[in-house]
């Protein structure tokens, strides 16, 4: 195009001896052929290469035309392809979770959930982060603060919301939201300052998280007794064939096999699983609990097991 319009000015120029403004306007109406009249009568010649270059220029500039529409049309075709696609997946999904912040703290927390094999939305406002991770997560892209974001996450048909914004006002304006567009949602929610956990707790979250305590726990555990603290870590490992705990809800056991009692499960002879904990319907937990413990439907067992007899678990009653 660059070459086209090159050769037009400096072709009036030598020809028809027109200043440099006047052969820069008659290559311009001429390569674009709006009809404007020319500038002075041409000679034969003038003629003649003004023919060439309308030829010349009606293919280089439909082509480049052509090219660039291309190309801008393939771009937003392909971004309005994928949205529609990643958008038909959150309407597919229910009892997911929705995950609000991709940062450090949303980052791990999606990854324990890709981990486990739980569908998850993440809610995030940049680009930039979205179009790295795009591939491997479902985004919605937008603020976690409006309800229309959260809307179109599947708040209303999600389980569980994770807010992992690091500004505890933020955190606080998406717990009322949700809280009000979903009654029954368990919000887990993190919180910086000590003054904000019962802000938020009165706001609708069901369990608040604070990073940095967490962290200071850790580290002076480590000090205190090390070989614990290590060998929990041990039984929590990511990883999707690195499993050491599961939590198993009675009703998964009931189809299968008569269970009054933790005897009757047998589990540790079945799989080689220890169940380590039972948690109540009422949601009272009760550690190392006895065999003749009674069952009931709405309760869990919390089963501790090396990764291979965690898959035994749940291939032979069908768990996850």
């Amino acid at each position: 195009m660059l070459l086209v319009l090159l050769f037009g000015v400096v072709g009036y120029k030598l020809l028809s001896d027109f200043t440099w403004v006047e052969a820069i306007y008659m290559t311009i109406i001429t390569v674009t052929t709006v009809g404007f009249s020319e500038v002075r009568p041409l000679d034969a010649n003038a003629k003649i290469f003004t023919v060439f270059l309308i030829v010349t220029s009606v293919f280089i500039f439909g082509f480049a035309i052509s090219v660039i529409t291309e190309y801008l049309l393939g771009r937003n075709s392909l971004q309005i392809l994928k949205k529609k696609k990643v958008k038909k997946k959150i309407d597919s999904l229910s009892n997911h979770v929705v995950v609000c912040g991709y940062g450090r703290n949303g980052m791990q927390a999606a990854e324990k959930l890709k981990a486990y094999k739980r569908p998850f939305v993440v809610v995030e406002r940049d680009k930039e982060i979205i179009e790295r991770y795009e591939n491997d997560v479902l985004f919605v892209e937008g603020d976690a603060n409006e309800d229309e974001t959260l809307l179109a996450a599947g708040i209303g048909r999600a389980q569980y919301l994770i807010t992992a914004v690091p500004d505890d006002a933020a955190n606080l304006f998406i717990v009322l939201s949700a809280r009000q567009l979903n009654k029954k949602l368990f919000i887990i929610t993190r919180a910086s300052q000590v003054t904000s956990q019962s802000k938020l707790q009165l706001a609708g979250a069901d369990k608040v998280i604070m990073p940095d305590k967490i962290g200071g726990d850790y580290m002076a555990s480590l000090v205190v007794m090390p070989d614990l603290v290590t060998f929990i870590n041990k039984l929590s490992v990511e990883g999707e064939h690195t499993t050491n705990l599961e939590e198993v809800e009675i009703e998964d056991f009931t189809d299968q096999i008569e269970c009054n009692s933790l005897r009757d499960l047998d589990l540790r002879r079945k799989t080689g699983c220890t169940i380590i904990g039972y948690i109540e319907p009422n949601g009272n937990y009760i550690i190392n609990p006895e065999a003749d413990l009674v069952l009931e439907p709405k309760g869990k067992v919390i089963v501790l097991g090396r990764p291979e007899q965690i898959r035994k678990l749940n291939q032979m009653f069908q768990i996850g």
